[in-house]
């Protein structure tokens, strides 16, 4: 007589369309073919969220394979294992009973593999008097030679998007970090443009990355990221080859002698100090990196704008008054006379002019401005410091703190509204007047 192939659950499980269609599946198996078993759970575990399986299932599914004999499950041959909860719980390192339950229900659900009971539920195999089995109750590794080539396309396909999403979110690292030195080097490097509402901009894009997205997602931030990139890059380009084309008229035009020897700009009244402490006296003449230039009065002052305070008229307008201010300063801070001539002789007074303002600014997060300003000299005196990184440091938390929304404009909408550059940014007031004090 033929014996009956179970096809339903035992006890109150019900029945369900998945596990009908797990079946059928098994059942249209080629006898011919043939899988590794541990090649094939592989698959499985990479593909694991689009199956929906868990890892506590995967740990079951594990210890099932092992009860199997045979590294190699032929369509031919007896796929059916039948563990007690007691082995099975042995071989999932200690899993508790419910969880097992549990987990081997979902296994089931993913259709991975089929339960095979026997009338009472207990799972075991009847020998025949050759040793052979003959009828075997328990859970059937069917689905996972039928399935095969099933598992590993979902395989290929997770790793494939693992890829992509892992070079986007490069992408996106890549410009955020090209971006923010772009912004920085316009500033230190006194290009026109709004440099405030750029940050703001890329702020803006950058906000909307939350903690956790998907590919899609990113890539659309991406692509804002990238147009502002160019935008900014386009800008920097443009200035660079401003600078170049001046520096070749300069080299081929004709001397002209001044004759008004009171109409010297103030870069020639002792201010122009081209070896900065911390840097090196030879300028390199490579035509890809932007020229150097000295910090702009503007840019000081919108990094260090307390002190305005000490002015009369509350403002700044020359270099002289920058010292004259930080004169004022100098013995509200504590600084003895003796550390601010010291500063002067080995910065320079100009240089430690800023020096000071930048120290005011931040006056209430320094304890001991005079021996703070005597531990800056030193280290100038080593030409391990300068002035410049501090005040761009002070911008850009000034930049960072900024939270009025009004300023904060469109991706790309920054080099409309106001005066424009060259480089189709806005250019501020400020650089406006510190470019015509330059040009003068």
């Amino acid at each position: 007589m033929e014996m009956h192939i179970s096809t339903t659950p035992f006890g109150r499980r019900p029945m369900t369309l998945g596990m009908l269609s797990s079946q059928m599946a098994a059942k249209a198996m080629p006898e011919e073919a043939a899988v590794h078993k541990w090649h094939v759970f592989q698959h499985i575990k990479e593909a694991r969220l689009p199956l929906g399986a868990t890892d506590r299932a995967l740990a079951i599914l594990h210890a099932l394979l092992s009860f199997h004999p045979e590294t190699t499950l032929q369509g031919d041959g007896e796929l059916i294992v039948w563990p007690s909860n007691e082995q099975l719980m042995a071989r999932a390192n200690g899993m508790s009973a419910t969880t097992l339950r549990r987990h081997l229900g979902v296994l089931v659900d993913c259709g991975i593999i089929i339960r095979r009971d026997s009338p009472n539920g207990k799972r075991f195999a009847r020998k025949g008097r050759g040793g052979e089995i003959e009828q075997a109750y328990g859970f059937d590794l069917s689905p996972i030679v039928a399935r095969a080539e099933e598992y590993k396309s979902l395989a290929e396909a997770v790793q494939t998007e693992k890829k992509a999403f892992r070079v986007v979110k490069e992408r996106l690292t890549l410009l955020r970090r090209d971006i923010v030195k772009m912004i920085e080097t316009g500033i230190e490097e006194g290009v026109p443009a709004n440099w405030g509402s750029v940050h703001l901009t890329y702020q803006g894009i950058v906000s909307q990355i939350p903690r956790t997205a998907p590919r899609q997602v990113l890539e659309a931030i991406s692509e804002e990221l990238e147009s502002l990139w160019h935008e900014v890059r386009g800008a920097l380009e443009t200035f660079t080859k401003t600078q170049n084309m001046d520096a070749n008229e300069s080299h081929s035009g004709c001397h002209i002698q001044n004759s008004k020897p009171d109409s010297k700009s103030e870069s020639e009244q002792g201010y122009r100090n081209k070896n900065e402490a911390g840097g090196s006296g030879a300028e390199t003449d490579n035509v890809r990196s932007l020229p150097r230039r000295e910090l702009p009065l503007g840019i000081v002052l919108d990094a260090c704008p307390n002190l305005l305070w000490l002015m009369k008229d509350g403002q700044i307008r020359h270099w002289r008054d920058l010292l004259a201010a930080a004169e004022l300063a100098r013995p509200q801070l504590g600084i003895s006379p003796s550390a601010w001539s010291e500063a002067r002789e080995i910065l320079g007074e100009q240089q430690a002019a800023i020096t000071l303002a930048g120290i005011y600014q931040r006056s209430d997060q320094i304890n001991n401005a005079g021996g703070y300003l005597r531990s800056l000299t030193e280290r100038a005196r080593d030409g391990k410091f300068s002035a410049r990184p501090m005040i761009m440091a002070l911008l850009r938390a000034k930049l960072d703190a900024s939270k009025d929304a009004s300023d904060v404009v469109e991706p790309g909408s920054f080099a409309r509204g106001r005066d424009k550059g060259e480089g189709g940014l806005l250019v501020s007031e400020t650089l406006k007047a510190t470019l015509r004090r330059s040009d003068a």
